[in-house]
Protein backbone atom coordinates (compact mmCIF):
# COMPACT_ATOMS: atom_id res chain seq x y z
CA UNK A 1 0.00 0.00 0.00
CA UNK A 2 1.50 3.54 -0.85
CA UNK A 3 -0.22 6.06 1.01
CA UNK A 4 -1.87 9.15 -0.70
CA UNK A 5 -3.19 12.33 -0.11
CA UNK A 6 -6.75 12.87 -1.01
CA UNK A 7 -8.14 16.21 -3.20
CA UNK A 8 -9.47 19.04 -0.61
CA UNK A 9 -12.79 18.49 -0.44
CA UNK A 10 -13.60 22.16 -1.43
CA UNK A 11 -11.71 24.75 -4.21
CA UNK A 12 -8.42 26.19 -2.55
CA UNK A 13 -10.51 29.42 -2.59
CA UNK A 14 -13.42 28.06 -0.95
CA UNK A 15 -12.03 29.20 2.59
CA UNK A 16 -11.49 32.76 1.44
CA UNK A 17 -11.66 35.29 3.33
CA UNK A 18 -10.65 33.42 6.54
CA UNK A 19 -8.42 30.69 4.97
CA UNK A 20 -6.37 32.04 1.76
CA UNK A 21 -6.00 30.50 -1.31
CA UNK A 22 -2.16 30.66 -1.50
CA UNK A 23 -2.32 29.16 2.00
CA UNK A 24 -3.99 26.20 0.88
CA UNK A 25 -2.39 25.97 -2.27
CA UNK A 26 1.28 25.33 -0.31
CA UNK A 27 -0.25 23.66 2.65
CA UNK A 28 -2.10 21.11 1.16
CA UNK A 29 0.10 20.91 -2.33
CA UNK A 30 3.66 20.73 -0.86
CA UNK A 31 3.75 20.32 2.93
CA UNK A 32 0.99 17.86 3.21
CA UNK A 33 2.15 16.05 -0.21
CA UNK A 34 5.75 16.09 1.89
CA UNK A 35 4.61 14.26 4.87
CA UNK A 36 3.13 11.85 2.26
CA UNK A 37 6.27 10.89 0.40
CA UNK A 38 8.68 10.67 3.54
CA UNK A 39 6.01 8.57 5.57
CA UNK A 40 5.83 6.32 2.29
CA UNK A 41 10.08 6.71 2.47
CA UNK A 42 10.25 5.39 5.52
CA UNK A 43 7.69 2.68 5.41
CA UNK A 44 9.02 1.26 2.72
CA UNK A 45 9.56 -2.86 2.53
CA UNK A 46 9.08 -2.89 6.26
CA UNK A 47 5.71 -4.32 7.77
CA UNK A 48 4.27 -1.16 8.94
CA UNK A 49 4.17 -0.67 4.64
CA UNK A 50 0.53 -2.27 4.36
CA UNK A 51 -0.95 -0.96 7.97
CA UNK A 52 -3.19 1.85 8.08
CA UNK A 53 -1.53 5.41 9.10
CA UNK A 54 -3.90 5.72 12.15
CA UNK A 55 -3.00 2.31 13.47
CA UNK A 56 0.34 3.20 13.32
CA UNK A 57 -0.09 6.25 15.35
CA UNK A 58 -2.28 4.18 18.02
CA UNK A 59 1.04 1.80 18.73
CA UNK A 60 4.17 3.86 18.15
CA UNK A 61 6.02 1.79 20.56
CA UNK A 62 5.89 -1.40 18.02
CA UNK A 63 7.94 1.09 15.33
CA UNK A 64 11.82 0.27 15.35
CA UNK A 65 13.79 2.63 16.32
CA UNK A 66 15.68 3.90 13.06
CA UNK A 67 12.37 4.68 11.97
CA UNK A 68 10.67 6.05 14.76
CA UNK A 69 11.07 9.41 14.22
CA UNK A 70 10.10 9.24 10.53
CA UNK A 71 7.23 7.51 11.47
CA UNK A 72 6.19 9.59 13.93
CA UNK A 73 7.00 13.25 12.39
CA UNK A 74 5.85 12.33 8.68
CA UNK A 75 3.00 9.74 9.76
CA UNK A 76 1.50 12.54 12.11
CA UNK A 77 1.77 15.13 9.22
CA UNK A 78 -0.19 12.85 6.72
CA UNK A 79 -3.02 12.20 9.21
CA UNK A 80 -3.12 15.58 10.89
CA UNK A 81 -3.51 17.15 7.47
CA UNK A 82 -5.96 14.36 6.55
CA UNK A 83 -8.83 15.34 9.58
CA UNK A 84 -7.72 19.06 8.95
CA UNK A 85 -9.09 19.18 5.61
CA UNK A 86 -12.34 17.43 6.45
CA UNK A 87 -13.04 19.53 9.33
CA UNK A 88 -13.10 22.54 7.91
CA UNK A 89 -16.28 23.92 5.33
CA UNK A 90 -17.45 26.28 3.23
CA UNK A 91 -20.63 26.29 4.82
CA UNK A 92 -18.84 25.69 8.24
CA UNK A 93 -19.31 28.00 11.05
CA UNK A 94 -22.46 27.12 12.88
CA UNK A 95 -22.27 25.03 15.50
CA UNK A 96 -25.57 23.39 16.69
CA UNK A 97 -27.32 19.95 17.44
CA UNK A 98 -26.31 17.17 19.19
CA UNK A 99 -22.36 18.00 19.33
CA UNK A 100 -23.22 21.30 20.59
CA UNK A 101 -24.93 19.57 23.44
CA UNK A 102 -21.77 17.78 24.30
CA UNK A 103 -19.51 21.08 23.96
CA UNK A 104 -21.97 22.71 26.54
CA UNK A 105 -22.40 19.50 28.88
CA UNK A 106 -18.09 19.45 28.86
CA UNK A 107 -17.25 23.21 28.79
CA UNK A 108 -20.48 24.85 30.07
CA UNK A 109 -21.22 27.13 26.73
CA UNK A 110 -19.63 27.20 23.25
CA UNK A 111 -18.20 30.78 23.89
CA UNK A 112 -16.32 29.10 26.84
CA UNK A 113 -15.09 26.48 25.13
CA UNK A 114 -13.83 28.62 22.36
CA UNK A 115 -11.98 30.57 24.95
CA UNK A 116 -10.11 27.31 26.00
CA UNK A 117 -9.35 26.05 22.69
CA UNK A 118 -7.61 29.31 21.74
CA UNK A 119 -5.84 29.40 24.76
CA UNK A 120 -4.81 25.90 23.99
CA UNK A 121 -3.67 27.40 20.59
CA UNK A 122 -2.31 30.37 21.25
CA UNK A 123 0.09 28.45 23.95
CA UNK A 124 1.25 25.60 22.35
CA UNK A 125 5.15 27.38 21.99
CA UNK A 126 6.65 26.85 18.28
CA UNK A 127 5.00 24.27 15.69
CA UNK A 128 2.26 21.81 16.74
CA UNK A 129 -1.71 21.70 17.14
CA UNK A 130 -4.46 22.16 19.55
CA UNK A 131 -7.55 19.48 19.59
CA UNK A 132 -10.44 18.63 20.95
CA UNK A 133 -10.21 14.94 21.88
CA UNK A 134 -12.45 12.52 23.59
CA UNK A 135 -10.50 10.74 26.51
CA UNK A 136 -10.09 7.25 28.29
CA UNK A 137 -13.42 8.66 30.08
CA UNK A 138 -15.56 9.04 27.25
CA UNK A 139 -15.56 12.84 28.29
CA UNK A 140 -14.04 16.35 26.02
CA UNK A 141 -11.06 16.91 26.65
CA UNK A 142 -8.97 19.96 24.98
CA UNK A 143 -5.40 19.18 24.24
CA UNK A 144 -2.39 20.41 22.10
CA UNK A 145 0.63 18.85 20.51
CA UNK A 146 3.63 19.88 20.06
CA UNK A 147 5.15 19.51 15.94
CA UNK A 148 2.98 16.36 13.97
CA UNK A 149 2.07 14.58 17.22
CA UNK A 150 -1.21 13.49 17.16
CA UNK A 151 -3.41 12.41 20.53
CA UNK A 152 -3.83 9.05 18.66
CA UNK A 153 -0.77 8.04 20.25
CA UNK A 154 -1.68 8.99 23.79
CA UNK A 155 -5.07 7.07 23.70
CA UNK A 156 -7.13 10.24 22.99
CA UNK A 157 -10.10 10.23 20.10
CA UNK A 158 -9.51 13.45 17.85
CA UNK A 159 -13.10 14.69 16.86
CA UNK A 160 -11.33 18.93 15.66
CA UNK A 161 -7.56 20.34 15.14
CA UNK A 162 -6.42 23.59 14.68
CA UNK A 163 -2.88 23.61 12.84
CA UNK A 164 -1.28 26.07 14.33
CA UNK A 165 2.32 25.96 12.23
CA UNK A 166 3.39 29.10 10.77
CA UNK A 167 3.23 27.50 7.33
CA UNK A 168 -0.84 27.25 8.22
CA UNK A 169 -1.68 31.31 8.66
CA UNK A 170 1.66 33.21 8.21
CA UNK A 171 0.94 34.29 4.64
CA UNK A 172 -2.54 36.35 5.89
CA UNK A 173 -2.03 36.41 9.06
CA UNK A 174 1.38 36.58 9.60
CA UNK A 175 2.54 36.79 13.09
CA UNK A 176 -0.76 37.41 14.25
CA UNK A 177 -1.74 33.53 15.26
CA UNK A 178 -5.21 34.72 17.50
CA UNK A 179 -6.24 36.57 14.45
CA UNK A 180 -5.90 33.19 12.21
CA UNK A 181 -7.81 31.09 15.06
CA UNK A 182 -10.65 33.57 15.84
CA UNK A 183 -10.97 33.30 11.54
CA UNK A 184 -10.98 29.81 11.33
CA UNK A 185 -13.98 29.70 13.58
CA UNK A 186 -16.13 30.82 10.68
CA UNK A 187 -15.09 27.70 8.78
CA UNK A 188 -15.33 24.90 11.19
CA UNK A 189 -17.49 22.06 9.92
CA UNK A 190 -19.33 21.05 13.11
CA UNK A 191 -21.21 18.48 11.30
CA UNK A 192 -17.84 16.46 10.50
CA UNK A 193 -16.97 16.80 14.26
CA UNK A 194 -20.00 15.60 15.38
CA UNK A 195 -19.68 12.74 13.24
CA UNK A 196 -16.20 11.71 14.32
CA UNK A 197 -17.73 11.91 18.12
CA UNK A 198 -20.37 9.52 17.42
CA UNK A 199 -18.28 7.51 15.13
CA UNK A 200 -17.04 4.07 17.30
Amino acid sequence: MTFEINALPYAYDALEPWIDEATMLVHHDKHHQAYCDKLNAAVKGTEFEDVDAEEILMDLDSVPQEILTAVRNHGGGFVNHNMFWEIMSPDGGKCSGRILDEIEKGFGSLEEFKAKFKEAALGQFGSGWAWLVVNSDEKLEIVKTGNQDNPLSSGKKPILCLDVWEHAYYLKYQNKRADYVDAWWNVVNWAKVEELFFSS
